[in-house]
């Protein structure tokens, strides 16, 4: 009877494993015939880290024979290097790249509409937006922070590039070079009118539908586009990519760097308590990692080490507060213009003046109660010196004459005692002053009386 019962489970065990491996057969060939196309996610600010994610996809795609990479675009701007080495990676590519702005109501400003007129096939969907790519610096007026138009140098050459990659792709670049130069915007439809992009569609799939069988030039040769019923594929940022475009952001840079020195500063003035010294300096550490990944103003820059180096010398050699003030003053006044990126937009700026001012004034407030609690320390009586056990009952523990050894606070000292009253073993008397390692000791009244 187990016997019949392990010939049953070996086959069923063995029809299983057929039926999967044929099913996973079957999945594959229906895999294979379907288009593959690629698609990622280009949101929020342009940075490093959307650079090393879009170069990642474009080798998988390559690798693959992808049919197509779709970039689906909703970004205010970014990191001017960071979009040039994308525009480059673009340009370069093996498969075919259709740039999306979608979904509905989203946009592609400033870096972004620069990865639109990349693609080898450019659409928006309705109600999205592009254009608005003027380079800007930060400044100030009495409504509080404004954008400037960059210089004609930044102006000049990235409206130069902007419309030979447009033309490049066959677009419109009188029109695309107004991005830069007059901060032109255009929705969807006067886009397509003015040959900045190919298509409109609702959505993705309504896309794919209508670029099928659609002809494109790919590195000088002519390609055919096959994207009827794909094999969609999202592709989404690994955990390198997400840590990288947090690090680049400046403003989560900035912020680190000022971790990082508050750390090393409460280090320094605490000693072997480790903890912050080595939190202060991977925080320090990440943050530099992060300054070093986009543009920055070299004044700022030598305003911040400025900072770092009063924040340093407070802590070695206290002023009581009038290096940390220069210092916080140093580092808020850097950070407000550090980065040197003209194509983030103003609403980013305005964050990053918020946060700078916002640690700025928590520096202050935390300077303020380190200082309060130095002028009451200041104020005390002093806890050492020749009156430092004046008033405090000893103990007698060896007598000779009247010099003696006694306990104070738990401690061994010699002493003398004052007056003509006989003295014992263990008998109390009181510290009058203390002159070197002697304390001047006298008997408390009421023993004398006694």
């Amino acid at each position: 009877m187990n016997r019949y019962l392990l010939r049953f489970r070996i086959l069923f065990f063995v029809f299983l494993m057929s039926t999967l491996i044929s099913a996973s057969i079957s999945f594959s060939n229906e895999d294979t015939s379907r288009p593959l196309i690629y698609t990622i996610n280009i949101e929020g600010i342009i940075s490093r880290g959307t650079t090393d994610y879009i170069s990642r996809s474009i080798e998988l795609a390559e690798a693959n024979q992808a049919d197509a990479l779709v970039l689906l675009i909703n970004t205010p701007g970014g990191l001017v290097d960071a979009t040039l080495v994308i525009i480059e990676a673009l340009l370069a590519s093996d498969v075919p790249i259709i740039t999306y702005v979608a979904p509905q109501g989203a946009i592609a400003a400033s870096a972004g509409s620069f990865i639109l007129v990349s693609g080898h096939t450019a659409a928006m969907s309705p109600g999205t937006t592009c254009g608005a790519a003027m380079p800007v610096t930060i400044g100030f007026s009495e409504e509080g922070s404004t954008s400037n138009a960059a210089d004609e140098k930044t102006i000049k050459f990235l409206a130069g590039h902007i419309r030979s990659v447009a033309e490049e792709r066959g677009r419109n670049g009188d029109v695309v070079e107004q991005f830069v130069t007059e901060n032109l915007t255009l929705n969807a439809q006067e886009a397509l009118d003015n040959k900045v992009i190919d298509y409109i569609s609702r959505d993705l799939n309504a896309l794919l539908d209508e670029l099928d069988g659609e002809e494109i030039i790919i590195n000088g040769k002519a390609t055919t586009l096959n994207t009827s019923e794909p094999n969609i594929v999202p592709l989404g940022m690994n955990t390198q990519e997400k840590a990288t475009s947090l690090i680049s952001n400046p403003q989560l840079s900035f912020l680190l760097v000022i971790i990082g020195l508050y750390g090393l500063v409460i280090g320094f003035n605490a000693p072997e308590t480790y903890i912050p010294e080595v939190g202060g300096a991977i925080a320090l550490m990440a943050g530099l990692y992060g300054l070093g990944m986009f543009e920055v103003n070299l004044f700022a820059a030598l305003m911040i080490v400025l900072g770092i180096i009063m924040l340093i010398a407070e802590a070695l050699t206290p002023t009581y507060g009038v290096l940390s003030v220069g210092g916080i003053l140093s580092i808020v006044l850097g950070g407000i213009f550090l980065p040197k990126e003209p194509l983030m937009p103003l609403s980013w700026f305005s964050n990053l003046i918020s946060l700078v001012l916002g640690l700025g004034i928590g520096a202050s407030l935390l300077m303020i109660v380190i200082l309060r609690g130095i002028l009451k320390i200041r104020r005390k009586k002093a806890v050492h010196g020749m009156d430092e056990y004046s008033g405090i009952t000893a103990t007698i523990l060896e007598l000779d004459g009247r010099h003696c050894t006694v306990m104070v606070r738990g401690e061994l000292w010699q002493g003398l005692v004052s007056g003509d009253i006989p003295l014992k073993i263990g008998q109390p008397v009181q510290v009058i002053n203390r002159e070197g390692i002697v304390l001047n000791l006298t008997i408390p009244p009421t023993d004398q009386q006694s």
